[in-house]
């Protein structure tokens, strides 16, 4: 855990030192100079068109829980690491806003005698249109549309022998909403946010029960490897609760992070249940092109 705090921290700080080296970066425009962007005073006379690019950092730490009956029937719990990069494109006029997140994430569990060990890491891609509601003159916005997520990973139990690893490869579709609220708090402009994703239609990769990976790939043995994943074989949901606020002049972000991640094919089990506190900072970017 001293590790993991340690390079949390590193990253934390980089990333940081990062964003204010780019503080005074927010307001380009482009043209037909031969730099891409340069000065808004430059064309103030000429037709604008604005995109608002929001992009959000954030690190989560929290617990996990795993469930893998592949490679183990016992639960696994510990810790994880999380870092997450969201990024909203807007323009002006246009009905729908496009969403772009990358997710990687790292996991060190334990089960319950703690003579046993589970790790997994996974890249998640998630791409995703919605539209836009703002109702009260904008202090409420709701967002509705759809998203996809890609996942590849690896789970690792160093303990098994014949079957130390089991790949992690899927795609998901379906629906995606947030809400969120803008106020005041000692004069300064702060906003709450809830947002969900809740896959419905999928396909995932899965040996079949007592099938080794030597089979798969090595003699091509195809055991309905391919599985269309729903609600009724995959329920999972991921979602969404964070409070931005301005503090040293950076809007900050923070809040919580649920991810149930469950599936049951082809006689196994497998789960992923994360809980993690959220920590980080947003950045508007407004781009105007001529």
């Amino acid at each position: 855990m001293a590790r993991l705090a340690c390079l949390l921290a590193f990253l934390f700080m980089s990333s940081f030192l990062n964003a204010q080296k780019s503080e005074g970066e927010y307001v380009a425009t482009g043209g037909h100079n031969t730099h891409p962007y340069h000065l808004e005073e430059d064309n103030a006379s000429a037709p604008k068109k604005e995109k608002v690019v929001t992009n959000t950092q954030l690190f989560g730490i929290g617990g996990t829980n795993i469930l893998d009956t592949y490679l183990s029937p016992e639960k696994y719990k510990g810790a994880e690491l999380r870092f997450i990069s969201h990024t909203v494109r807007d323009i002006p006029g246009k009905r729908w806003q496009q969403q772009m997140m990358h997710q990687g994430y790292a996991s060190f569990a334990d089960d319950r005698s703690g003579d046993g060990s589970m790790m997994g890491a996974l890249y998640t891609l998630s791409y995703g249109l919605q539209r836009p509601i703002d109702l009260r003159g904008g202090k409420w916005q709701f967002c509705v549309g759809g998203m996809a997520d890609f996942n590849i990973g690896v789970l690792d139990n160093p303990r098994n022998q014949n079957n130390p690893a089991q790949l992690r490869l899927s795609a998901q579709v379906g629906p995606a909403a947030s809400a969120t609220y803008k106020f005041h708090l000692f004069g300064k402009a702060c906003s709450t946010r809830y947002e969900f994703f809740i896959p419905v239609l999928g396909v995932m990769f899965s040996p079949n029960y007592g099938q080794s990976y030597y089979e798969i790939f090595s003699r091509g043995d195809y055991d309905h490897n391919a599985v269309v994943t729903t609600p009724f074989n995959s329920p999972s949901m991921r979602h969404a609760f964070t409070l931005d606020f301005p503090l040293w002049g950076v809007t900050w972000r923070v809040g919580y992070l649920g991810d149930y991640q469950q599936a049951e094919v082809n006689h196994l089990k497998q789960h992923n249940y994360t809980h993690a506190l959220l920590l980080g900072w947003v950045k508007k970017i407004k781009i105007i092109n001529n």
